[in-house]
């Protein structure tokens, strides 16, 4: 048979089912793309030349695709493909919100759990938890992952081990030591697909569905709670001042404690020393466990960093959770657990049970990238470049818009939080505030309750200082030209 189409067609022998058997296979390559949307079908004369079947045959199967919507006709001219893809988009666009509603799990319903629709933004935004690709050594990365490709291929295929390789565990195990003291060996610590699963496994291993206490920070990143709300935890939330999370307001039932006491997110709040102890100290009167995220504590601007929590326990009661979203890139998805002994093999179950292993070509990759001290060199050239944009936002904060917003004291990461000075006007001012600092966003965004101080926070990753300067001075004089709101 000459080839008509683009692909191999398989007809049986026989009158009933010959026409039915073209019409399938036409369909099929129509739906899954082997047939491009406007394509001119061929000839049915062609057709029937090709596949050796009468002419009739193949005008009653483009027929019968035209009347199913799959051909558009033409006058005096051969059909051709119908884009589907339209009438997807039309289809979802007459969907009724909460029309999922009887097939949802309830918690994935919930307002808060939502994620936020997207938003374009300018290449230079106030984006929160972005780091700068223009200063990543691109080169020695792609070096390390051909190097990793080139090794894996003369290997055999095998599943790597749940908790990660031995070689990226090791490697976090010398990286967390050295860049926050944290006591840890290869042993304690479990890979990740980032925080977020970090999180996830933790809430699946810890949490008993109704009736385990989690106490979450208000405000605090949605995200955490999404994962601990799944697992069926009663949240908490905890207020949140200039020392991190006030522990005095705990409940004695709280089983779980979800702290970001480095610096606080979204707020930048640094937990004091008086809270850590306090908090370690009501971890263990109570029998709880603390979760604490470490998510950008590399990036240090102040003096000495207060001890991690996890180096302070002396109870085996902190589960510590590290990123290399904001060190290195968020698509590499690599975060880790540093977990207490007892909690070890629980965690390394739960992750098979769930995603059985991360990649390894990426692992291996990160490995050399942190044994061969490239991460440790490429935090210590941004420090200062975030360091320049920083004090720029922190000028803007306490000059220009001194009459408006207050930042909130902040020794570390990507953002910067300030609160609106007169908080009933609050709401007029925000919408001016968001328009000239694209990306930044409302803490109310961050919170379950709506008993929070208002207050706006800035990200700082990819935006350079005098882009920050223009910008606030944009705001300054929309500002004063409403009459100061």
């Amino acid at each position: 048979m000459e080839p008509v189409f683009p692909f191999s067609l398989v007809l049986p022998r026989g009158r009933g089912t010959l026409a039915h058997a073209l019409h399938q296979q036409l369909r099929a390559a129509i739906l899954d793309g082997r047939l491009l949307p406007d394509a001119p079908l061929p000839a049915t004369r062609k057709v029937a030349r090709g596949l050796g079947v009468a002419r009739n045959t193949v005008v009653g199967v483009y027929d019968l695709l035209i009347a199913e919507g799959y051909l558009i006709p033409r006058k005096g001219a051969r059909p051709v493909v119908a884009d589907l893809s339209r009438r997807r988009r039309n289809r979802a666009s007459k969907a009724v919100p909460g029309s999922e509603a009887p097939r949802f799990a309830p918690i994935w319903r919930t307002p808060f759990l939502l994620p936020s629709p997207a938003r374009v933004l300018p290449e230079r935004n106030f984006r929160l938890g972005i780091p700068d690709h223009r200063h990543f050594p691109h080169d020695v990365w792609r070096r390390l992952m051909a190097q990793t490709l080139r090794r894996s291929s003369r290997e055999p295929f095998a599943y790597a081990p749940s908790e990660g390789i031995p070689a990226l565990r090791e490697a976090i195990a010398q990286h967390v030591a050295f860049a926050r003291a944290v006591a840890c060996t290869a042993d304690d610590v479990v890979v990740t697909s980032g925080a977020q699963q970090a999180m996830d496994l933790l809430a699946r291993l810890l949490v008993t569905p109704g009736q385990t206490a989690v106490a979450v920070e208000e405000p605090g990143y949605p995200p955490v709670r999404a994962a601990f709300a799944a697992a069926g935890a009663q949240l908490l939330p905890m207020p949140v001042d200039e020392e991190g999370l006030c522990v005095e307001r705990l409940s004695p039932d709280v089983r779980i404690i979800v702290v970001t006491p480095s610096h606080q997110s979204p707020t930048g709040a640094v937990m004091s020393l008086r809270r850590r102890a306090a908090l370690l100290d009501f971890a263990r009167r109570h029998h709880a466990v603390i979760i604490e995220d470490d998510y950008d504590g590399e990036f240090r601007f102040g003096g000495r960093p207060l001890d991690a929590l996890q180096m302070l326990d002396r109870d085996d009661l902190v589960f510590y959770v590290g990123t290399f979203s904001k060190s290195m890139f968020p698509s590499l998805r690599k975060g880790f657990v540093v977990a207490p002994a007892w909690a070890r093999g629980g965690l390394v179950t739960v992750k098979h049970c769930t995603d059985s292993h991360c990649d390894t070509i990426t692992q291996s990759a990160l490995a050399a990238f942190i044994r061969d001290g490239h991460l440790a060199r490429h935090v210590r050239h941004m420090r200062p470049i975030y360091a320049e944009r920083r004090e720029a936002l922190l000028d803007g904060l306490r000059g220009e818009l001194a009459p408006w917003l207050e930042p909130i004291p902040s020794e570390a990461g990507l953002h910067l939080a300030a609160r609106i000075r007169e908080p009933e006007r609050a709401s007029r001012l925000l919408p001016t505030v968001l328009r000239f600092a694209p990306g930044a966003e409302s803490t109310a965004d961050y919170a379950m309750t709506h008993d929070i101080a208002p207050a706006v926070t800035f990200g700082y990753g990819v935006i350079d200082a005098h882009a920050i300067a223009a910008a606030l001075k944009d705001m300054r004089r929309a500002l004063e030209k409403s009459g100061g709101l």
